[in-house]
């Protein structure tokens, strides 16, 4: 038996306000289903974040209608959960409730076990690190149930596990239900896989399936995990996209234009214009002829950003040390400007995401539910 483990498509992001960014990400979407339905896989598991908003806009809703109808014309039975992208702070219902009642496809984010031609999966939507200690008897039944079954076991969840990412994280692997053949991870944009003792099955993250505005510009590699589990052992197999390309130059001003050449000559030769950054550092620096530069990859680029920084910022060790996101780098600031993790993950992971993306309404909620959870804790105290 074999499966697709997707994650992170966030469907209708438009980045940098670009159609061409927004089509490249369909683009590779169906990608993942063609090569799904090419190698003929059982069943697909979309670990959260479909959409990149909670209320994506028509197109977006069509192209995971039509990849769904596509598997269903295959036989490809598909399975998901809710990252929080996809979950509104507005209380309204979800757009890909809408897959699971028009039979396309099998919502699971209830933490309902269900048995797929013998195989167990179980799935939970996003949950808020507040909410965690609330799961830990939900766990436990489903580890369980897990514990019992025969065949191989799949726990979907859209979670930050914190040896993966310390910035990131939200759980210890050692919170994990820990008898699961495989745990189908989203959330986290970079792949990654690891093994730990203490869990039944490998903890895998396919990754975002094409960079987002978080992940700043670089050179990477996006994809999806196709799992065998056609015997007794898990054999993850994660299969690259094609997706644009995206670079990062950093060049001394005095040199900008010998970078430049080499740039043109690198990009110049690719059928699909890239994405590119350039970091110029030095002294003296006229912007007008910075521009002038930078003005000859206009044509051969989607995008050309550039910016100055300084040295000591490019030696420093922020720079050495940084995460691998820019959300990891503002968590970490934040945290150092106002002094406390507890209100920088709730500005940076919780309010900001809604803020960027025009949910003013989500955003206002969010405020009054965490106003009035923090009167009823004073409330609390002053009684004790």
């Amino acid at each position: 038996m074999l499966f697709s483990h997707i994650s992170d498509t966030h469907l209708g992001l438009v980045q940098y306000g670009s159609e061409e960014r927004e089509q490249d990400v369909y683009r590779v979407f169906n990608q993942s289903i063609d090569i799904s339905i090419k190698d003929h896989v059982d069943f697909v598991i979309f670990a959260g974040d479909i959409f990149h908003v909670p209320n994506p806009n028509g197109t977006a809703i069509v192209q995971m209608a039509n990849a769904l109808k596509r598997l269903k014309n295959n036989n490809i039975d598909s399975f998901f959960i809710l990252g929080e992208h996809d979950i509104s702070r507005i209380r309204t219902t979800p757009i890909p409730y809408v897959y699971h009642n028009l039979e396309f496809s099998k919502y699971i984010g209830q933490g309902i076990p269900i048995n797929y031609k013998g195989v167990l999966i179980v799935g939970f939507d996003k949950i808020r690190k507040a909410e965690i200690p609330q799961f830990e008897e939900k766990f436990r039944i489903v580890d369980g149930i897990a514990s019992k079954h025969n065949g191989h076991k799949i726990l979907v969840m859209h979670q930050g596990i914190t040896e993966f990412n310390k910035f990131a994280g939200e759980l210890q692997s050692t919170d994990l239900p820990k008898n699961f053949t495989y745990y189908a991870m989203g959330h986290l944009h970079d792949h990654d896989i690891k093994q730990f003792n203490h869990l039944n099955g490998p903890v895998a993250y396919p990754g975002s399936i094409e960079l987002t505005t978080s992940e700043g510009i670089k050179e990477t590699k996006k994809g999806f995990f196709e799992v065998d589990i056609s015997d007794n052992q898990v054999n993850p197999n994660w299969v690259e996209l094609d997706t644009r390309e995206q670079f990062s130059f950093k060049t001394e001003y005095n040199e900008l234009t010998k970078s430049v050449d080499e740039i043109s000559r690198k990009i110049g030769i690719m059928e699909r214009k890239p994405i590119v950054e350039i970091k110029i550092q030095g002294e003296n620096i006229e912007t007008d002829q910075i521009q002038a530069q930078i003005s000859r990859l206009n044509s051969l680029t989607l995008r050309c950003f550039w910016r100055i920084i300084s040295k000591e910022a490019s030696d420093s060790s922020v720079f050495l040390e940084r995460p691998s996101t820019i959300d990891d780098e503002m968590l970490r600031l934040s945290m150092d400007a106002i002094g406390s993790e507890q209100i920088a993950k709730f500005a940076i992971k919780e309010l900001l995401p809604l803020l960027a993306s025009g949910q003013t309404k989500e955003a206002t909620q969010i405020i009054i539910e965490n106003f009035e959870k923090f009167k009823e804790e004073t409330q609390n105290d002053n009684k004790n």
